[in-house]
């Protein structure tokens, strides 16, 4: 047991910031627990912290190794409940992240009906449109939307989908239908942003567009609103705007022919000790989102295409 012991004492080190502060939990001296972490570094030959006389901060090789470390200590102790209580429960704290948009219409209800099942497992839900740095961030699954980057992830295919253009019926009279991808580069558009800056590319079949005159925000139901209310064109998900389509408040522009293909993952670490809660969330959520957006989705919808 000494090595879920040094687990738990570089976890608790991590969490307090102060690596005395862990030892006391333990029932160690400072120079012990220093010792303890030393020894740990030197057969992994990696520092795992930064010391000064001040703060303790994590290098990358420790947020790393120790994320791992809450995996296997969560793990064992899951498997310990499990034993003791005779019933294959699953519980502890999982972290998820997700695209903004996504997470409100969404993984929301798909996390209510699974924590309905497993009432013992905490949710952390973050929601952004900005993709979060993994391991760092401290997430057990991550929930993206687009192509995948190259990865050491595990990387799970939960549901096909599609970006396209729409806009409100007040734009499109206005504005007019834009005929060929290259008119949308001088017409209104929203567009949303990121750490990375304005998502002003958009691949309409075989042709990206740069658009140039556009509002932007951060938040992509600013931009549903704002394109619902007749502010511009939009490039969204299918499944995003399927209800304001569907009850006539926003038209496709030239769909299927404009239309980009957009699966959703789940990615979440290649660990051998993984939780029995992430494998849970992740196959429960495969199940719950083959069923979002199925081959042929506008036609299923009762989409119509301008």
């Amino acid at each position: 047991m000494n090595r879920l012991s040094d687990m738990q004492l570089l976890v608790d080190a991590a969490d307090l910031g102060s690596l005395s502060s862990a030892g006391r939990r333990a029932g160690l001296s400072p120079a012990a627990a220093s010792a303890c972490v030393q020894r740990i570094e030197a057969a992994l030959g990696a520092r795992l912290f930064e010391r000064t006389t001040r703060q303790l901060r994590l290098t990358d090789e420790g947020r790393a190794y120790i994320a791992s470390c809450r995996m296997a200590i969560e793990t064992m102790r899951e498997a310990e409940q499990a034993v003791r209580t005779g019933v294959n429960r699953i519980s502890g704290t999982l972290r998820v992240s997700t695209p903004s948009d996504l997470g409100r219409n969404v993984i929301v209800h798909i996390l209510d009906r699974f924590m309905a099942q497993h009432p013992d497992v905490r949710i952390v839900l973050t929601l952004s449109d900005s993709l979060s740095r993994f391991v760092p961030d401290d997430v057990d699954v991550a929930i993206r939307v687009g192509p995948l980057e190259d990865t050491d992830l595990v990387a799970r295919h939960l549901a096909g989908s599609w970006r396209v253009v729409c806009a409100s019926p007040t734009c499109v009279a206005t504005q007019g239908m834009p005929m060929h991808p290259e008119d949308l580069a001088d017409l209104p558009t929203l567009v949303i942003t990121t750490n990375a800056g304005p998502r002003n590319e958009w691949r309409l079949g075989d042709t990206v567009v740069r658009v140039r005159r556009y509002h932007e925000s951060t938040d992509s139901e600013v931009i549903r609103t704002w394109a619902v209310l007749g502010r511009g064109f939009a490039y969204r998900q299918l499944w995003a705007v399927a209800n304001d389509v569907r009850e006539g408040r926003l038209v496709l522009v030239n769909a299927p022919a404009w239309s980009a293909p957009s699966p959703i993952h789940a990615l979440y670490h290649a660990n051998t000790f993984q939780p029995p809660r992430v494998r849970s969330f992740v196959d429960f959520l495969q199940k719950e989102m083959a069923t979002l957006m199925p081959p042929h989705a506008a036609t299923a919808l009762g989409l119509h295409f301008v």
